[in-house]
């Protein structure tokens, strides 16, 4: 079995910045992440409230953090964490990889998942369902798509879109629109994006292993090639044994779960603020608190 000093799940904003001041603190973390370097940054089409950046987008910004990772030469493992055991004095987890290993500090940086609209959602992946629109968007150029969800991120989604598709219809369950009035008035403003309101999605039609068209609670069939899920996020963090409200980890005020060197930090936590700013500052936050205690 495998020991480290410090092993971080997850490399978001908050766990790659937890891994950049570690190192510097003098501890060798190891970093485990299933997907790409960035976390939900790889999703994120336009930053403009992040400081130094008066424009930048997720997958660039995401990068930028992660040279940084690699120019400090910080271990990083590609897998995924299946299942953790937390209640002996080393953290002992599992990975999909069949991977054992052991730490004396776990800091959970997992971050959150979006939500399906059915529960067997993922056997149409690659069938025309996306959450992202980021990554899948230039497949649907030059056609008709939808977007599920009527918030901020949805909105994001769909003018990201109508750059690229013939058309978007965004399928809301509401009456309206419910974010910044700046994206209400960008989304009324485009010529090619339709709200349809007060409407759910009951059955995807798929025919020669592709999405034709979704039907609609209403009545309605709508013929579309892609439909991006955009409906809100859960915490991920269904394996983890500690204290949580509502799925969402809590945490003191040094990020330290109710277990004895296991934190977390980023959108897995409950917290009252949910940016990069905030996931930055809460790996700063989990990084010192380690390096304090390990000097003890």
């Amino acid at each position: 079995m495998e020991e480290r000093d410090v092993i971080i799940i997850g490399s978001g904003m908050a766990g790659m910045t937890c891994a950049i001041y570690l190192k510097r603190g003098g501890l060798n973390p190891l970093v485990i992440e299933e997907g790409a370097p960035g976390g939900q940054l790889n999703k994120i089409n336009v930053i403009e409230n992040y400081p130094g950046f008066v424009h930048t987008d997720g997958p660039t910004l995401g990068a930028e953090v992660y040279d940084q990772v690699e120019n400090l030469d910080i271990e990083y493992l590609y897998d995924k964490v299946t299942k953790v055991d937390l209640s002996k004095e080393k953290k002992v987890l599992y990975t999909a990889g069949g991977k054992e290993l052991k730490c004396k500090y776990l800091v959970i940086a997992t971050g959150r998942l979006s939500k399906k609209l059915f529960n067997d959602d993922d056997r149409y992946a690659g069938k025309g369902i996306s959450y992202c629109a980021l990554c899948d968007g230039n497949l649907y150029k030059g056609l008709d798509v939808a977007v599920a969800g009527g918030g901020a991120s949805a909105m994001e989604e769909a003018l990201y879109l109508a750059d690229i598709c013939k058309s978007v219809t965004m399928i809301i369950r509401g009456e309206a629109l419910m974010g910044d009035q700046s994206l209400i008035d960008d989304i009324n403003n485009k010529k090619n994006i339709k709200c349809v309101y007060k409407s759910n999605i009951t059955e995807y039609n798929i025919e020669n292993g592709k999405l034709t068209s979704v039907d609609l609670d209403t009545g309605d069939k709508l013929e579309v090639s892609g439909l991006f899920i955009s409906i809100g996020s859960v915490p991920s963090a269904d394996i983890f044994n500690v204290d949580k409200e509502k799925g969402f980890i809590i945490v003191d005020n040094e990020c330290m779960t109710n277990i004895e060197n296991v934190y977390a930090c980023g959108d897995v936590i409950k917290k009252n603020v949910y940016q990069l700013t905030t996931a930055a500052g809460e790996g700063t936050t989990v990084a010192y608190s380690i390096i304090k205690k390990n000097k003890k």
